[in-house]
């Protein structure tokens, strides 16, 4: 088993899930490196994405896991340069190693999300997007896999909020956020901003991920 850490930037964010999957897939192929498959009439090749990523959001903390073909053997250092030879543009293999740590240990996200205002920061923008986040309760209605409606309070799921001002168009929001069980998607803070404060809103928003974290906010890999 291998893990690769890898970042997908510029026009590569408008690649959904299933044709980024295809486009590694094809990316080993075209690399000569065979990957293993499992048994059956419809096989599949033992390559998986840790947090599926949305359309739109850039990253440089995304997570592959894949095992080669029995036969296989190539050093984990050489992998990132193999690949990287054929990926296309935006995609791109940091690094390849032996990982040690299960998927499910991988709990947080660290996200940046850009706020755009065309006619500029308000003077008390700043102030009134702070003292929104640290409010008790911010809540949301989301639809569950089974279809049932829940409500959730986001601010339960955000932690180490912070805005700094980029210029005089554009704040940086970065938090914290849960990953997985439960987990908050970060295109709905925006929206969250836009139905709380509406005077407030970014005319433009975009999200970006920075790191994905365990439990005691560690690094994972």
């Amino acid at each position: 088993m291998y893990r690769g850490i890898f970042s997908k930037e510029g026009n590569a964010i408008w690649i959904s899930h299933l044709d980024l999957m295809r486009v590694l897939q094809r990316s080993f192929r075209r690399a000569g490196l065979l990957l293993k498959h499992s048994q059956g009439f419809t096989p599949h090749p033992a390559l998986s994405l840790a947090l599926p990523l949305s359309v739109g959001v850039s990253s440089c903390c995304e997570i592959m896991d894949f095992e080669l073909a029995e036969g296989q053997v190539v050093a984990a250092a050489q992998l990132a340069g193999m690949l990287n030879a054929v990926l296309p543009e935006g995609i791109h293999i940091q690094k390849v190693y032996e990982p040690t740590r299960k998927a499910k240990e991988l709990t947080h996200l660290r996200v940046a999300i850009t706020l755009e205002y065309d006619n500029g920061i308000k003077a008390d923008c700043l102030q009134m997007l702070t003292e929104l986040f640290r409010r008790d309760e911010l809540l949301m209605e989301k639809k569950t896999k089974s279809g049932n409606i829940v409500t959730q309070n986001i601010l339960e799921m955000m932690k180490d909020v912070s805005f700094a001002v980029i210029d005089g168009e554009t704040l940086c929001m970065e938090c914290v956020i849960c990953a997985q069980n439960p987990s908050l998607n970060p295109s709905v803070i925006p929206a969250m901003i836009l139905r709380e404060l509406p005077d407030y809103a970014p005319d433009f928003s975009s999200v970006r991920r920075l790191a994905v974290l365990d439990g005691e906010g560690k690094p994972f890999r």
